[in-house]
This record gives C-alpha cells, structure tokens and sequence, in this order.
C-alpha cells in the first residue's frame, strides 16, 4: 500500500515538471520580432506605410533660427526665441528626454507666432519645411539671403507598460516610428505583449486606438507606423508578468501549507 502511494506521488510530481517544461517554452514563443520572416537567410523587400508630415497646430512650440550674413544679428533674432519657452520646464521633470531642446514659440490660438523683426508669421495648418518656406519669404523683406531653420522643440512621444524606461520622449525630429520609439525606451521586456501594443493618439479632440503586433512584418504597412505628436504606446503585460507579481504570495502559501502539514502530523501522533 505504501509503495502503491510512494508510486502515485512520483507520477503526480512528472506529470508536474512536464507540464512546467512546457509552461516555460510557451511563454517565451512569442518574444522575437516579425516571426513570419521565418528563418530564410534570403533579403526579403516589404513596402512601408507611407510618410506624411504633421502639420503645425495650436500650442504646438516651434524651435526656429534665423541666419544672416551679420552673426551679431543673427544672434539678436535667435536670442528672443531662446528666452520664449523652455520645453524642460514644469511638467516634464521626471521625462527621460532624448534632446534638450531649450528654444521655441508657441503657436497661438490663430496659428501664429511673433518673430523679433519679421513680426506675427502665421504657421498653423503648414508642415515645418512649408513654414521654413514662409519665414524665409518674410526674412527675405528684411534681411539680405537669411538661412532659416524651423523644427519642433516639443515633438513628444510617451512609452508606458513593459518597456525598460517609460517616460515621455522629446524627440528631435518628426519622422518617428513605433520601433524608433521602442528603442529609445530600452524596447520591451521580456513580460511585454508583443502581438497586443496599444496606440493612443488624439485627433480634433477625440482619442483613437490601434492595436499593433511586433510580431508580424504587417507593422511596417501599418497606417501607424509612424507615430504623432502626443502618441501614446501602452505595452500591456503578460500572463507571466501575472504569475511573476503572485510568485511571493504562492512561496508564503507553499510555507504555510507544509507548516500546517507538518502540525497535523504532529497532533495525530500525538493522539
């Protein structure tokens, strides 16, 4: 009879270290990118989504610099820019920040932004290479050949979830794609959902969702492969993440189940 028992309980715990052997391999079958690549070492052409440059709106803070043949007066210009805005200000001060942009205007209600000289340039609605254009053509009244440069200072992009380091980005350009910005925030960790990454971006006031699969090569014809100002990306955690959070409560059970175990035997014993 004890030998029968000793026999069951050896079953019992192979039974449990297969299914636990199986558990492990299941929860890492997911984590490599693009797996419908296969393991073809041939070059493989996939078309991307294509690229549309945002336009400029409303509260948006633009860095721009003005070069003339005079660098006294183009430090003049540039340095009212300089003392607009400080995109690192309140706010921002626990965001992992890729540049330090210290320059900028904010773009008012009508669009527009006041230049030292050039005066009020309205911008809203046009890319940042349509408002270079528009600058210059104003410069142009009133210096001789000036080099203009117009980008964003506060082009932001937040990563949370199960990412290495979530935070809000300041990046300093506005092609950035859903790799770009994964890879700034250290990319995903190993309890990330890698076929279930929420997109959240606002448009005219209203929130919009999109679900993405790093794990598929689809990403890259995805109309959201190239993110927007404001973009959120949630990375959902897994069932690991789940079991990783209850393993101390699991360890404590396991404890107590043994020491009541072990009591039980020692008070029928005793009786």
């Amino acid at each position: 009879m004890i030998v029968n028992c000793d026999k069951n309980k050896a079953i019992s715990l192979l039974v449990l270290s297969i299914a636990c052997i199986f558990c492990s391999c299941g929860s890492t079958k997911k984590v490599p990118y693009f797996q419908d690549l296969g393991l073809s070492t041939d070059s493989v052409i996939i078309n991307t989504a294509k690229f549309t440059e945002p336009v400029i709106l409303s509260d948006d803070l633009i860095s721009i610099s003005i070069f003339t043949i005079d660098p006294n007066t183009s430090m003049i210009i540039n340095q009212v820019g300089s003392q607009a805005v400080n995109p690192n200000s309140a706010g921002q001060s626990n965001a992992l920040i890729a540049t330090q942009p210290t320059a900028g205007f904010i773009v008012d209600k009508n669009g527009e932004i006041d230049l030292s000289v050039v005066g009020k340039v309205k911008i809203g609605g046009l890319t940042t290479y349509e408002a270079r254009d528009l600058i210059k053509e104003k410069a142009l009244l009133v210096y001789q050949n000036p080099n203009v440069q117009v980008r964003y200072a506060n082009f932001k992009v937040t990563i949370l979830g199960e990412v290495a380091r979530p935070a809000a980005y300041i990046l300093p350009t506005e092609k950035v794609t859903v790799l770009d910005a994964l890879g700034l925030a250290g990319d995903l960790t190993i309890y990330g959902k890698r076929e279930n990454v929420l997109l959240i971006r606002e448009i005219n006031g209203r929130k919009q969702f999109a679900r993405l699969d790093l794990n598929s090569t689809q990403l890259f014809k995805s109309p959201y492969y190239y993110l927007r100002q404001n973009d959120v990306l949630y990375v959902e955690p897994n069932k690991g993440k789940a079991a990783t959070l209850n393993q101390a409560r699991t360890q404590t059970i396991a404890i107590l189940g043994t020491a009541l175990t072990v009591l039980i035997t020692l008070i029928s014993r005793l009786n």
